[in-house]
């Protein structure tokens, strides 16, 4: 687990009932939910993508690829613009969660390292678990979330070797 050491603003999100919350710098706007493109043969988790001012946006959905049920799109269903560094590259990606709820600070000595057992999440995704307003926030490691061969499939990666 890396070490959190000074404090941190983060972006708190909704799935499925649970609290999860992402480095605000990772994050580049949130949007209300617009239609997705579908490609075909893109793994289940992969909805399609989206046109964000001329650039192709993959979206996942971050409830499939964190193994929950496949959630009712709401009022609050909204795409988290966010930026992955993959392999020294930065890549724009959309992440469908069931709302949006606000950024708050946290400071490192109220975040603690994931669980070793108990989780459905692989716990190298998670940078830690904090505490808001007596409810656990589990915070994610956005780069660590998707693999280069996964975001590859979706075209927003330019995956020749060269």
């Amino acid at each position: 687990m890396e070490e959190i050491l000074e404090t941190c603003q983060y972006l708190s999100f909704t799935l499925g009932g649970e609290l999860f919350a992402l480095d605000i710098s990772k994050v580049r706007e949130v949007l209300d939910y617009t239609k997705i493109t579908k490609v075909p043969r893109m793994p289940d988790f992969i909805l399609g993508v989206i046109n964000l001012r001329g650039s192709v946006v993959p979206v996942v959905d971050m409830r499939l690829k964190f193994d929950m049920a496949k959630g009712d799109k709401t009022v609050n269903t909204c795409i988290v613009i966010v930026e992955v560094l993959l392999e020294g590259e930065t890549i724009a990606l959309g992440a469908l969660v069931d709302a949006v709820q606000e950024v708050f600070d946290i400071e490192p000595s109220q975040i603690e390292p994931p669980p070793r057992i108990g989780t459905k999440l692989k716990t190298e995704f998670i940078k830690g678990m904090g505490k808001k307003d007596e409810q656990f926030v589990i915070i994610l490691n956005i780069d660590r979330i998707f693999s280069m061969e996964e975001l590859s499939l979706t075209g927003a990666v330019d995956n020749e070797v060269s």
